[in-house]
């Protein structure tokens, strides 16, 4: 991976895809991913780490099924959140949205455990910026 600074614009226009996240840079052990979504991913759980949503364009939910009830967390444009580890989540978005992800290097996009993957969702541990 360059040490050069990356343009978070031209990396976006650089791939059509929904739900298939890229890999912009490393920090430690941690991969920055950007992605394009609309619709809804699957529901799904990563049982050994936090996972981390900046919403740079658009609008992201995330369904949770906490031990309280389900609720849903509704980001707009600049906003973040954590889903924490253990917590099944299921990220949507009304409307054509680019988001940033934080997650540990090799983190499947579908987690440890999910439902069925529909044909839309990407499982993979991220793609290289091309």
């Amino acid at each position: 991976m360059a040490h050069e600074p990356v343009s978070l614009a031209s990396a976006l226009a650089s791939f059509s895809e929904l739900w298939s996240p890229r890999i912009v840079t490393a920090v430690n052990d941690y991969d920055v991913r950007i992605a394009k979504v609309e619709g809804e991913h699957v529901w799904h759980v990563h049982d050994h780490t936090d996972e981390f949503f900046l919403v740079l364009d658009g609008e992201l939910h995330i369904d949770l099924r906490e031990p309280a009830g389900e609720r849903t967390v509704v980001l707009p444009k600049g906003s973040a959140f954590t889903v924490p580890r253990g917590t099944e989540h299921r990220p949507a978005s009304p409307v054509r949205t680019a988001i940033l992800l934080l997650e540990p290097t090799g983190t499947s996009t579908v987690g440890d455990r999910h439902d069925e993957v529909p044909a839309h969702v990407d499982a993979t541990t991220g793609h290289a910026l091309t």
